[in-house]
C-alpha cells in the first residue's frame, strides 16, 4: 500500500455552524484563500495543489457524511482507500456499494451500486466500511476497460494484498453479475511481476494487439552464468528486451550520492552488455503509449528483425 499522504483538514458546513461560524465567515475564509471548496459543504483548510488521490479521499470522507442510508466504499473510490493505482478510473464520483434490495443511483458527486455482500468482502479501514482489496479488484475489473483494471489487478498482486486464488473465489461468488467475463480475462491476465503503471498499461497493450507476451523482468546471465541485468520485458525466442520508461528508473533508482548522469552512464554500459550478450534493446516511455498504434508497430519491428536474426545465427 502507498504511503498515506497527509491530508489537509475538512470541514463540514454542519461543523462550522456548530463551532459558531457563518455562512459570511465561511465566504470570507474562501476568499482569502484560508479555505477552499471540495463540494457544496465541505471545505478544506489551508489548501494547498493536491493529487487525484488525496483529493477523492476527502471526496469519499465528505460525501460519507452526508449519507442517509449506511454504504460500503467500492470499486474506484475502494482503489483510492486501499492506495491502489487510479490510472484510467472513473472518479468524479463517489462509488459505494449497498446490499439488495437496496435501490442503484447515479446522482452527481455519488454513484451507488447495488450488489451482494459477504462478510470477506467488506473491511474497516481508518474507520470507514470498505470492500476488501480482492472485492474491490473484481468490482473494478467488472467495470472498466482492461487496461485500467489490469494495473488495479497487477499492483493489489506485487504489494500481495491479495492472491490469485483469492481473486478467483471472489469472481466465483459474484457469478452472475453484469462484467464477470471481462473480470475474468483481467484475472487471467493479471502478474505480480509487474512493477509500475506504465509497465501494465504496455502489457495491456501487448495482449489486446495480440503480440506474443513477454516474460517480465528477465534476468540474463552470460553463459557462465554471471548475471549482466534485468529487463522489464524479455522475448527470449527473438533475443529482444523491452525497456518502459528508462528516465524515470534513473531517478528512481539513484543510490545515495548518485547523480542522474552517472545513473545514465551505468544504463547505457547494462544496456552494451546485454548487446553484447545477442540481445537486442527496444525502448519506450510514456508518451509512446498514447500513441498505441505506432508503439504496436515499433514492437512488430523490433520482434521481426530479432526473429530474423536468430535464424540467421542458426
Amino acid at each position: 500500500m502507498e504511503p498515506a499522504e497527509p491530508l489537509p483538514r475538512l470541514v463540514l458546513r454542519p461543523q462550522a455552524l456548530a463551532a459558531g461560524l457563518v455562512d459570511d465567515e465561511i465566504r470570507r475564509r474562501r476568499r482569502r484563500g484560508h479555505w477552499a471548496t471540495l463540494q457544496r459543504g465541505a471545505h478544506l483548510v489551508d489548501p494547498g495543489p493536491l493529487a487525484q488521490q488525496p483529493r477523492h479521499l476527502l471526496a469519499v470522507r465528505a460525501t460519507l457524511a452526508g449519507l442517509r442510508q449506511p454504504a460500503v466504499v467500492s470499486h474506484g473510490s475502494a482503489a483510492a482507500l486501499h492506495g491502489l493505482p487510479l490510472w484510467g478510473l472513473p472518479l468524479r464520483q463517489v462509488h459505494v456499494t449497498r446490499r439488495p434490495p437496496a435501490r442503484s443511483a447515479d446522482e452527481n458527486r455519488l454513484r451507488s451500486h447495488v450488489a451482494r455482500l459477504g462478510e470477506d468482502d467488506v473491511v474497516v479501514h481508518d474507520g470507514i466500511a470498505v470492500t476488501s482489496v480482492a472485492r474491490t479488484v473484481v468490482d473494478v475489473a467488472r467495470t472498466v476497460p482492461f487496461a485500467a483494471a489490469l494495473v488495479v489487478a497487477d499492483a493489489a498482486l506485487a504489494r500481495r494484498a491479495t492472491s490469485a486464488a483469492e481473486l478467483t473465489a471472489t469472481l466465483e461468488a459474484c457469478a452472475g453479475t453484469r462484467g464477470t467475463r471481462s473480470a475474468r480475462r483481467v484475472l487471467l491476465a493479471a502478474d505480480a511481476r509487474s512493477e509500475s503503471v506504465g509497465e501494465s498499461r504496455s502489457r495491456a497493450l501487448m495482449i489486446d494487439a495480440g503480440l506474443p507476451l513477454p516474460d517480465l523482468q528477465l534476468d540474463v546471465r552470460r553463459p557462465d552464468g554471471r548475471f549482466v541485468g534485468r529487463s522489464d520485458f524479455g522475448w527470449q525466442h527473438e533475443r529482444l528486451l523491452g525497456e518502459f520508461d528508462g528516465r524515470v528508473k534513473y531517478g528512481r533508482l539513484l543510490r545515495p550520492g548518485q547523480d542522474a548522469g552517472e545513473a545514465v552512464f551505468e544504463e547505457k554500459r547494462r544496456e552494451d552488455a546485454l548487446r553484447d550478450e545477442g540481445w537486442t534493446v527496444v525502448r519506450w516511455v510514456w508518451d509512446d503509449l498514447a500513441t498505441p498504434d505506432a508503439l504496436v508497430a515499433r514492437w512488430l519491428r523490433a520482434l521481426t528483425r530479432s526473429t530474423r536474426g536468430t535464424r540467421g545465427t542458426r
